[in-house]
């Protein structure tokens, strides 16, 4: 028996689909999701710290995780 192939242009928009079923296909593929808020709630700390000369090592150390997924 043959085999055919056939070529077929589909559009998709990314608004076609859920929030959620995007994430699980991200994390399916191994990325990581940051959650935005967290990481301007940590800049934010950081900038706070740092203006009264106060230790921002831990905040900054969470940041890197958060953003990098990476811990020193």
């Amino acid at each position: 028996m043959p085999m055919i192939y056939k070529e077929v242009e589909v559009h998709v928009d990314l608004y076609d689909f859920d929030t959620d079923d995007l994430i699980k296909e991200l994390k399916s593929r191994g990325v990581r999701i940051t959650a935005e808020d967290s990481v301007k709630e940590l800049v934010n700390a950081i900038w706070a710290k740092r203006r009264l000369d106060r230790d921002f090592s831990q905040d900054l150390d969470q940041l890197i995780y958060e953003v990098e997924d990476r811990i020193l």
